[in-house]
């Protein structure tokens, strides 16, 4: 490469179905839904800025995003959207009044109010970019940018699966089969590298991405370096698979330390908001029906010191100034890490040594508020490097960096020079060895849904032209276990965040197919609780169950 080093960089944008039906005119989110809502306001819409601000700079940011299709199928949900309007409407009332309570209590300093206003600007700013310059359409402006080359789309499978533990005939061509009409419809293809959810990977995935034309794929550190062979290169290069796929390994210090990075005490703590510490009377607006309080978006604190508690901590305001020169401050340091890290690594290989930095995007954000700064200050600083001549910051060794989307690398590279390898069976998530997604606390749902995945597979074999009201029964039996499937229920139960609402979407999901199991069976099929289901989980408009079907 003209490069000596290189970095690409990957974010992963996924959510789980939170999509909740009570009327094509009821606009009241449910406080599952404010995961999406804050999604979009904290890290879809601020990194459209951010790549907006970045071309108008003429910066030549590249980067792969990984999107699922569930998060596809809710940025183009005509209810969802709606509701999240509605939602930055009521964030807006909410705002004025704030800006009237703050000026009566900001004392000397006025820098509550001046939080307030900071707060209310930027709901009313996101709304009007997400309505006019974006016109309700992120995948629009996603997709605008890929075709410009600055994004490299990534597919997965279409409910976020963890493949490993779905290694059933028909399961995961299924997830794969159905994904891949909305990459033609969002992004006008395939895509060539394949996102592996929670990065989870055993051997029998690599036959499913050869199959279906994928050239790439990514793996946890630990992944790569266990493989049988290890790999020579160590994981600062890919390797290929028996089977000719080629798999690049995380940066394991890299994702370290963007996690460190995060931490500060400078930071918007996002965990504390108006919305958990006003009156009821004040936080009406974002109240339920039960009275329950929500979030708001009005967050005025930094984050607490390692050793103070939560009161001493409260008595810390924001400074978006000071937290924003912290995140590229943090940038730098970043930045030399991995030039260091590269240089130690391209001392005992041949070729271009590559970080591949993955994460989830909400990283950037929803979880770490100045996230979006940090991405920015990165790639200026790759841009015009350091201020310095050679593009080298002090200390660093000498040489050139560049970021690149995978498949760019891999085209630069003399494919004969990687090794062949098999990955080891790994994830990401406690102990990389897919624990979160297996455990005492979710483990009971794998034998349900494998025994409903075998029906599926069944019913599909069984009615292979059904047409009318038995294949619109079919066609939902084959979303309700695509839902059942997704990894996000297990991960929910063993992080014990909304474990209740997870155990009722993969009980709904399954409940939902034995009914049309049974009915199917019983040759009886109520159309009214039919169109009722299909208004609910709307997902995947034109699916096909007959994906289900067994390969010949």
């Amino acid at each position: 490469m003209k490069n000596s080093y290189a970095i690409s960089l990957v974010l992963h944008a996924h959510l789980p179905f939170v999509r909740e039906y009570n009327g094509a005119n009821d606009f009241r989110h449910a406080a599952e839904e404010s995961r999406f809502f804050d999604a979009l306001s904290e890290t879809y819409i601020p990194l459209l800025q951010m790549f907006d601000r970045l071309e108008n700079s003429r910066i030549p940011f590249k980067l792969g995003f990984s999107i699922s299709p569930l998060l596809c199928q809710m940025l183009s949900d005509e209810l969802l959207l709606k509701k999240y309007l509605a939602y930055t409407d009521k964030q807006i009332e909410f705002g004025k009044r704030e800006l009237e309570r703050t000026a009566a209590t900001a004392g000397d300093s006025g820098a509550l109010h001046a939080l307030a206003k900071h707060n209310l600007d930027r709901i009313v700013d996101q709304k009007i970019v997400f309505q006019e310059r974006y016109e309700g359409n992120i995948l629009k402006t996603i997709d605008f940018y890929s075709r410009k080359g600055r994004l490299e789309i990534l597919a997965g499978p279409v409910t976020h699966a963890f493949l490993p533990f779905q290694n059933l005939p028909g399961a995961i061509a299924a997830q794969i089969e159905t994904a891949l009409p909305f990459y033609r419809q969002h992004f006008g293809g395939r895509p060539y590298g394949f996102w592996l959810p929670e990065l989870g990977w055993n051997a029998s995935v690599e036959s499913f991405l050869r199959y279906y034309g994928f050239g790439y794929t990514i793996v946890d550190t630990h992944g790569l370096i266990f493989g049988s062979p290890p790999p020579q290169k160590g994981s600062f290069y890919p390797i290929k698979t028996p089977g000719g796929i080629f798999v690049y390994g995380r940066d394991f210090y890299a994702a370290r330390e963007i996690e460190a990075a995060a931490v500060d005490s400078v930071y918007r703590d996002n965990d504390k908001d108006a919305g958990y510490e006003l009156s009821i009377e004040e936080i009406s607006p974002f109240l339920n029906r039960e009275g329950e309080r929500r979030p708001t978006g009005f967050k005025y604190w930094h984050r607490c010191e390692a050793d103070q508690n939560s009161v001493l901590c409260k008595d810390g305001l924001y400074d978006p100034k000071a937290a924003a020169e912290k995140a590229a401050e943090k940038a730098k340091t970043f930045l030399e890490n991995r030039l260091k890290s590269l240089a130690a690594a391209g001392e005992h290989i041949e070729g271009t040594p590559i970080s591949l930095c993955a994460y989830n995007a909400d990283s950037f954000g929803r979880f770490w508020h100045e996230g979006t700064q940090f991405l920015e200050a990165l790639f200026r600083l790759v841009a015009a490097p350091f201020g310095v001549p050679n593009g080298v910051p002090d200390g660093a060794p000498a040489g050139e960096l560049a970021f690149v989307s995978p498949s760019e690398y891999l085209y630069e590279q003399d494919i004969a020079s990687l090794q062949t390898s098999t990955p080891e069976f790994s994830s990401w998530g406690y102990n990389g060895y897919g624990e979160t997604w297996l455990a005492a606390s979710n483990d009971w749902m794998y034998r349900h849904i494998f025994r409903a995945t075998e029906r599926m597979v069944e019913l599909a074999e069984r009615f292979p032209d059904a047409t009318g009201l038995k294949e619109r029964a079919l066609n939902q039996a084959a979303r309700e276990i695509l839902l059942a499937q997704s990894s996000d229920w297990p991960e929910l139960l063993y992080r014990q965040d909304g474990a209740s609402y997870a155990r009722s979407r993969v009980e709904g999901s399954l409940r939902n197919f034995t009914t049309i199991y049974e009915a199917l069976g019983s040759n009886y099929i109520s159309t009214e609780w039919l169109t009722t289901l299909e208004r609910r989980h709307n997902v995947f408009a034109n699916i096909n169950y007959r994906v289900f079907r067994r390969k010949k």
